[in-house]
């Protein structure tokens, strides 16, 4: 009797934030079932589905429903970021991983994929799932295959070990194997060949110096961060032997590479990875501010976001960017390294790949939330329509998860995580950023309350190692 009661009461608990019933009035469309707009909508929302969507005139409005004036207003699908971190994984108290989630979603992500797993994700995915906290749907990887001492990570350095660890990370309840750097190539096989036998797909960097881009894309791993793309455009004939992904573009060296690119060779080397994983996540914005443009202690001070990163943080990154930029390639190598990045990501979507969004934040103070809209920028500026950039972070990551049949487009029956923005993202992709609220399991948001919401947290987060 005592456990029923408990129940009921956790029901009653949940229940509110689930049953309520919501119309978008008047509202432009934005489906992303393909490119189109289908004005003066009215969209009906219950216990967090969309259950009607037509025209203003027709649709019949359910008594007690939150009307939401949305005329002039465009409504687009939740936003995914296919590549998070938190500062929680590491030096953070676990206590502000859930500001942390509520931050993603007072910028308009909805669903996320972290990339260094922790027990502690395990448990956040499970009350996202329930409803029990204010959160994106959350994907985790786990934490990262390497091959020397690393913070959160299976350190593999045989064949029996890697098998071991991704038996492991599948029992543990991780949604992909996530490998990074320093793998032997026998070890990197052996952790393909175990997670095919364990169900359990592969995803991360590419190590160009043991793995290479030949060998990932024969196991059909999906690639982060363009990982040894540029050393696959190097010809024989080059008199330097390595290029710049990934943790080796810290060495000057390497960038005297860029000067022996054959681009020439992209077009292939995209036909190719369509083939094996048509699924990318660039992480553009990241690497073409850090490495490519290059981080002064101006810019860090004037990032709109920087109120929410303790001193030390600050310092930290200022330091390293200080680091880099003292012995850094001269800016003509950097911009070429930059145009490059985007010419390959461009390719491989006129080969038909998928393009997903993932900003790898919170690297280098970059806000998450903040920072995947300005992926969605740079994907538009390496040559993706403002609708292709979109679908980054849509209807591409949904296809990828196996949930389109469920989210990443507007559609009757799907789930209803939904962003209102004042403009159309189809003129400007940068009109993501001009947010009026969101809808996430169904409870709708106004960014004038989120904004609160960050105001709120972000002296927790200043002062989050006052303590230590």
């Amino acid at each position: 009797m005592k456990r029923i009661v408990v129940l009921l009461f956790l029901l009653l608990i949940v229940a509110p934030a689930r049953a309520q019933t919501v119309a978008f009035v008047d509202v432009n469309v934005i489906p992303m079932d393909k490119e189109r707009v289908l004005q003066h909508q009215t969209v009906i929302v219950r216990n967090g589905v969309i259950t009607d969507i037509g025209d203003t005139k027709r649709i019949r409005i359910p008594a007690g429903a939150r009307r939401v004036d949305a005329a002039g207003k465009f409504l687009i699908p939740g936003l995914t970021d296919m590549h998070v971190h938190l500062f929680t994984d590491d030096e953070f108290p676990d206590e502000l991983a859930e500001d942390e989630l509520r931050i993603m979603i007072a910028y308009g992500v909805t669903t996320i994929r972290l990339m260094t797993g922790t027990p502690e994700q395990l448990v956040l995915r499970r009350k996202s799932a329930a409803g029990e906290i204010v959160a994106p749907m959350i994907y985790a990887a786990s934490p990262q295959f390497t091959g020397r001492k690393s913070t959160n990570a299976h350190v593999v350095t045989t064949e029996a070990e890697a098998r071991a660890a991704v038996i492991k990370s599948k029992q543990d309840g991780y949604d992909f194997i996530k490998v990074t750097t320093y793998l032997k190539p026998e070890v990197y096989e052996a952790i393909v060949d175990e997670a095919a036998k364990q169900n359990i797909r592969v995803v991360g960097h590419a190590d160009s110096r043991t793995v290479g881009l030949p060998r990932a894309l024969k196991a059909k791993q999906q690639i982060e961060h363009l990982d040894s793309y540029l050393e696959a455009l190097l010809p024989e004939s080059s008199p330097v032997k390595g290029s710049v992904s990934d943790i080796y573009l810290y060495n000057p060296k390497n960038w005297e590479s860029i000067d022996y690119l054959d681009e020439n060779k992209i077009p292939e080397i995209a036909r190719q990875t369509v083939n094996s994983n048509p699924f990318v996540v660039p992480t553009l914005h990241l690497f073409k501010f850090t490495f490519g443009k290059g981080r002064s202690e101006e810019s860090f001070m004037a990032q709109p976001d920087i109120c929410f990163y303790p001193k030390k943080f600050v310092d930290q990154w200022m330091a390293v960017s200080k680091r880099y930029l003292s012995t850094a390639a001269p800016i003509e190598k950097r911009e070429k390294y930059i145009a490059i990045r985007n010419k390959i990501v461009k390719a491989i979507y006129d080969a038909g790949g998928h393009v997903m969004a993932g900003s790898d934040t919170p690297e280098w103070l970059m806000l998450y939330g903040h920072t995947l809209h300005l992926e969605l920028i740079d994907l538009r500026d390496a040559g993706l329509s403002n609708y292709a950039a979109l679908e980054a972070a849509t209807r591409n990551p949904a296809m990828f998860f196996g949930t389109l049949n469920k989210t990443g487009t507007i559609e009757k029956g799907k789930r209803a995580d939904l962003v209102l923005v004042e403009a159309n993202p189809l003129d400007d992709i940068a009109n993501t950023q001009k947010r009026a609220g969101v809808m996430i399991n169904g409870k709708y948001y106004l960014q004038a309350e989120m904004n609160k919401w960050l105001d709120e947290i972000a002296p927790r987060f200043q002062h989050a190692l006052d303590e230590k």
